[in-house]
């Protein structure tokens, strides 16, 4: 990480970009530790395999000093005067402590061990067809379950299992699978038209559209179809668990299961607890997350979860810098590339979606209510001029050449 701290040093419109990004994004970390949401692990492995950094950001504030980085918060709140630049407390105290995160004698980390499942799961359901969904499929068979998925019709159905074939075998001529793996896998699954065939599944995730009152619809017709003790999880990654717990009969059966895009690749999975959620399926899900090969992170009820809140006020940032002269989009892009980011970050906004990415950042200020996190003015622009990214050709920047 030598070259991050370098490059945060370094005097030149590269080392004021990334200052004026990365520091925020720091604090806003410490932040969200020092409030008990989640753990100093949690966080670092939410991004690290949600966003594919090299490094999560409390592990990164050691590596660059907790004093240093107090200092940097410090001159952007003369700067700006906005208090979402005022350093965490925490952060405070370890900068007059010497010490970091990972070096603390009492950093608040829940205990580490190893989740136990305390519900049997044996079969699974899946509703939706989309990619999220073929992608959760997959991943449940892959790693051994027998798996239903439910479709509005037939054509929708064959599409998952399509979809499912041609991921397998592509995996044949990588040499990662043969042809009696692939047998294996799509002797498992299951396909159906009506969610009454969800009857005996132990645990029924939803992957459908990411809308409240379509989600609510369908948990409650689960409560009705599904066997008592049936854990009920919802991929969504920005809509309330409770709200969809509330039109069930089982609260506490209810959590969120959000898997990263595309599912049978990325390792995340947040496993997102509601106040009713109880916490034998918590453990249940985090079990389970580890038995397909996922990572999972636990984190409350609330927006953003632990990778979108952190993730998108940055994003919007870059655009509010790029507004400032701060720098050209390219510019902004390769300094932050620079300080070992996949992706710059417009070139990160126009992969997600400008108009996902709005309605994300609309969705944190309405929950946080941060004036400084209001959606940046060319953001609400290239999602009103239709240039939402890659999906569309051009956003940020012109994919038509």
């Amino acid at each position: 990480m030598q070259d991050v701290i370098d490059r945060l040093a370094a005097t030149d419109q590269a080392g004021s970009i990334a200052r004026g990004l990365l520091f925020p994004y720091l604090n806003h970390a410490a932040s969200m530790f020092e409030s008990g949401y989640a753990t100093r692990d949690d966080i670092d492995a939410s991004m690290r395999f949600g966003c594919g950094y090299p490094i999560g950001p409390l592990a990164l504030i050691d590596e660059i000093g907790a004093a240093t980085v107090v200092e940097g918060l410090d001159a952007l709140h003369t700067e700006t005067g906005d208090p979402l630049h005022v350093p965490a407390g925490v952060l405070k105290q370890l900068a007059l402590g010497g010490k970091g995160f990972y070096a603390a004698a009492a950093d608040g980390d829940a205990d580490h061990a190893i989740p136990q499942l305390k519900h049997e799961i044996r079969s699974v359901g899946v509703v939706g067809t989309g990619t999220m969904a073929s992608g959760i499929v997959e991943v449940f068979a892959k790693a051994g379950y027998d798996v239903t998925y439910v479709g509005r019709d037939e054509d929708k159905v064959a599409g998952v299992a399509a979809s499912i074939r041609k991921s397998l075998d592509k995996a044949i001529s990588r040499g990662k699978l043969n042809d009696e793996g692939k047998a294996a896998v799509l002797g498992r699954l299951t396909g159906a038209t009506s969610r009454d065939a969800l009857a005996d599944a132990d645990i029924v995730v939803e992957a459908i559209a990411e809308d409240l009152d379509t989600k609510c619809e369908l948990f409650k017709d689960l409560d009705r179809i599904c066997k008592t003790g049936a854990i009920l999880a919802t991929t969504t990654s920005s809509l309330s668990i409770a709200d969809c717990a509330a039109a069930t009969a089982r609260p506490a059966d209810v959590i969120g299961m959000h898997f990263f895009n595309p599912a049978p690749i990325m390792k995340l999975v947040e496993v997102v607890t509601a106040d009713e959620t109880s916490p034998e399926v918590a453990e249940t899900v985090r079990a389970l997350c580890l038995k397909i090969g996922k990572h999972p992170v636990s984190c409350g009820d609330r927006a953003g979860f632990i990778v979108n809140a952190l993730l998108f006020p940055y994003l919007n940032d870059a655009v509010k810098a790029h507004e400032a002269g701060a720098g050209t989009r390219e510019e902004i892009d390769a300094a932050m590339k620079a300080c070992k980011q996949p992706m710059g970050p417009f070139e990160l906004l126009d992969v997600v979606g400008n108009d996902v990415s709005l309605a994300i950042q609309q969705t944190l200020v309405g929950s946080f209510g941060h004036v400084g996190w209001n959606p940046a003015a060319s953001l609400e622009q290239v999602v009103a001029d239709g240039n939402l990214g890659r999906k569309t050709g051009k956003g940020f920047h012109d994919y038509t050449e």
